[in-house]
């Protein structure tokens, strides 16, 4: 008789309707899935698609469409591109993910690897990339670079490993507070900016009562489609304005196209100059990786059962997947600055679903996306991309981040994550409460003596140096010049 661990997802997998609840139906496929790292992975013979893949990939599709767009635009200001630069760079940018990374790597390839997203932190950099002479070729061909060394080095795991409970828990407190508080921000400036006030405080409103009614139901994964589209129609019923305004069609593929002296960025090739001035942005870049990852394979851990180890994003490989996107995409003509996917990892946590199943459906719409056009305007259209974000992402942060602060211990470390973190930014307070966490100043003393000298300080104050080293060099510490 064949032992058990040795079957296959396909012999272990059993209907739906055999199980006492949908919530026991999706544990047991999490618990049976073991997909192949750097092997051939097919649905249905290695891991199945189910109804709830659709709702990481709905919002990691808005978040994508939302963040890139961004992250294009900021660029386009700098080197004075116009709007259609923008949307046609999103299109090219949708399809790159769609079809060459999104399906190809984090579904087939390898299962343990998130989808590689928008590295959203580094938009408001971007000026200051331009302002030093930078190139945004050059900066994704180095960014890339840096990020196989660290996830080659296992350097990405082993600053998961070292980051501890409180530290975890404030990191994600202080990143949905500020992120929600940012979210009604805008959306509340919206409402000004066209004379409706009203319509942000209704839409919101109505959004908190449906999202703590979901809550109470256990069925929060169903969040973002049904609050997104709630929030649309309550907008537009009170007489928010919105039409449609981009075409279907495809983008420009040619790499020489978008980095032509006359065409695309109208920037050409970048030298070696361009190269040198990216350096500091490119290693500050890399070094936002680790708390970032840290906080979507968190989400993983709370909502996923015990013995689903096999699913869990490995962070060494999302790293060598975001790296590798990363340079591709460059210099293929992309805007995209790549990290992991939180739009996609948050919400695939929340509706206990793998990686892979979801990672199809999501390179799926992001090419009906790129190709139709006018989804695209849906997506960013405010009243559905605020709500989207807050509860698709914010708002389960700081959830999850309450969830691990659960004793004085890990209080005391949060409490000085999240002050370090409104001193300066995220990558600070990480660090700087890393360091102190482990060498035993503040949290759990008895952790602290269990590591090694190696674990205790020659990481974390390698990880303070540099981290703090890059951001003193693009001048991102209050105060202080920059040091370029």
């Amino acid at each position: 008789m064949q032992d058990a661990d040795n079957l296959s997802y396909r012999q272990r997998h059993k209907p739906a309707s055999d199980f006492d609840s949908r919530e026991d139906y999706l544990n047991h496929e999490l618990n049976i899935i073991d997909p192949k790292r750097w092997s051939i992975n097919l649905p249905f013979r290695d891991f199945g698609i189910e109804v709830e893949d659709w709702v990481p990939a709905l919002a990691a599709t808005i978040g994508k469409i939302v963040m890139v767009a961004a992250m294009a635009g900021a660029f386009a200001a700098q080197f004075g591109l116009d709007a259609a630069f923008v949307a046609e760079n999103v299109r090219f940018e949708m399809l790159i993910a769609g079809v060459l990374f999104v399906v190809l790597f984090s579904a087939i390839l390898n299962p343990r690897a998130n989808l590689a997203g928008t590295h959203g932190p580094m938009i408001p950099l971007i000026p200051l990339i331009a302002a030093a002479g930078g190139h945004p070729l050059a900066l994704g061909v180095l960014v890339g670079v840096f990020g196989l060394i660290l996830s080659i080095s296992k350097g990405g795991s082993k600053l998961v490993t070292l980051t501890g409970e409180g530290v975890r828990g404030g990191l994600l407190i202080f990143l949905g507070a500020t992120g929600t508080i940012g979210q009604i921000r805008k959306f509340g400036n919206w409402g000004d900016s066209i004379e409706m006030a009203a319509i942000p405080f209704a839409v919101i409103l109505v959004t908190i009562g449906i999202y703590a009614y979901l809550a109470r139901i256990k069925m929060r994964w169903v969040a973002i489609p049904l609050c997104s589209a709630i929030a649309g129609l309550a907008a537009y019923a009170l007489g928010a304005p919105f039409e449609f305004v981009t075409e279907p069609g495809l983008p420009n593929m040619s790499p020489f196209y978008w980095w032509g002296e006359t065409t695309g960025w109208k920037l050409g090739w970048p030298g070696l100059s361009e190269y040198i001035a990216v350096v500091p942005f490119a290693i500050l870049a890399v070094a936002m990786w680790s708390p970032d990852f840290l906080g979507h394979r968190v989400f993983q851990e709370l909502n996923y059962p015990r013995k689903a180890k096999n699913v869990l994003m490995d962070v060494d490989d999302t790293m060598t997947v975001v790296s590798i996107r990363q340079v591709v995409g460059s210099v293929l003509g992309g805007a995209n600055l790549a990290s992991s996917w939180g739009t996609y990892m948050i919400p695939a946590a929340i509706a206990k679903r793998p990686i892979p199943g979801g990672a199809i459906l999501t390179g799926l719409l992001c090419v009906v996306c790129s190709v139709l056009g006018f989804p695209m305007d849906l997506a960013m259209w405010e009243p559905v991309l605020r709500v989207a974000l807050l509860v698709g992402v914010f708002l389960p942060l700081l959830e999850a981040g309450m969830q691990m602060v659960n004793d004085d211990k890990s209080s005391q470390s949060a409490g000085i994550c999240i002050f370090s973190s409104a001193l300066v930014n995220p990558v600070f307070g990480w660090a700087t409460t890393m360091l102190l966490d482990n060498l035993g100043f503040i949290g759990d003393k008895e952790r602290s003596d269990a590591l090694s000298f190696m674990d205790r300080l020659v990481i974390p104050l390698i990880t303070f140096i540099i981290c703090v080293g890059s951001l003193a060099l693009v001048g991102q510490l209050p105060g202080i010049p920059a040091l370029l």
